[in-house]
């Protein structure tokens, strides 16, 4: 492994993680209260975390919140790593491999699969050549969320063993397989992951070390549903929903009718206490 990879804040937390058994919590933020109120859970937990942004961050703030959140993370006293999550322009992965990130999606899988892996190669090797490590997605989920292309239009398709093969030689360091997972919001019956098939099993098996496996789609998921994608391998869990809605119904309810400083530090607040609650759930409480 490269001498900078070693270095790698992003990696050196998901690497410990697969070697510990526990989960790392990559949360999406929307606003500078989100991310302190994050950074301030990972410091109360001691906790890793991975700070995550949707590509609407830089088209929107022009990188000022990236790098303010570079800056928290630097100065806590826990690992934390900053990861743009979903980047599907190649524009914008260009864009994005100038701020100061430590990991970027490379998301190709709205391409057919040869394309994916054509393209997945050559902005590995971009964000590699500015110390940046990366994630693809093998197969296609479903949906879309903020800043991320809706899929629905597209055929989903499961992640293959053979398909870690192949992205795993692009260089890429982190995948997010389809296995039932869901960008969005699920139906009337919830999250139906496919845990047991064969199927998923090859898939940890095959990445066995070479990547991390990542899991994507977890709006509406039990506790025990996270800890079950913690047992099956997947070390990076992406949250939305479940950090941040007691932080919008807090909005919702308050809004004009206290002080606006009060209203953000109590939403602070509720970020910080849902996001160790979950950080408890997969496990990775002390683990920093």
């Amino acid at each position: 492994m490269d001498d900078w990879k070693e270095a790698n804040t992003h990696l050196r937390i998901l690497r410990d993680a697969e070697a510990g058994g526990y989960g790392v919590m990559a949360t999406i933020s929307y606003n500078i209260e989100q991310v302190k109120g994050m950074i301030r859970a990972a410091e109360i937990a001691r906790s890793p975390l991975i700070l995550q942004f949707f590509p609407w961050v830089i088209t929107t703030y022009d990188g000022m919140l990236v790098r303010a959140a570079a800056e928290e993370a630097k100065r806590a006293s826990v690992p934390i790593s900053i990861h743009l999550d979903h980047a599907q322009s190649e524009e914008l992965i260009e864009r994005a491999a100038e701020l100061p990130f430590d990991s970027i999606m490379v998301d190709m899988s709205h391409h057919e699969k040869e394309d994916n892996l054509r393209k997945t190669r050559h902005w590995v090797r971009h964000c590699n050549e500015r110390h940046i490590v990366t994630e693809a997605e093998p197969g296609r989920i479903e949906g879309g969320e903020d800043g991320v292309m809706d899929t629905a239009g597209l055929e989903a398709r499961f992640t293959t063993a053979e398909e870690v093969d192949e992205f795993a030689a692009t260089g890429v360091d982190t995948l997010a397989p389809s296995f039932g997972n869901v960008h969005g919001e699920y139906g009337p019956q919830g999250p139906r992951l496919d845990f047991e098939s064969i199927r998923f099993a090859k898939v940890r098996e095959r990445a066995n070390g070479r990547v991390r496996l990542a899991v994507h789609g977890t709006n509406g998921f039990s506790p025990e549903l996270m800890k079950q994608c913690v047992a099956a391998g997947c070390c990076k869990i992406n949250v939305n929903r479940c950090v941040l809605d007691d932080y919008y119904e807090h909005l919702r309810a308050n809004a004009g009718k206290m002080p606006h400083t009060q209203l953000i530090e109590e939403g602070m607040e509720k970020v910080t206490q849902a996001t160790i609650k979950w950080m408890e759930i997969i496990g990775s409480v002390g683990r920093a």
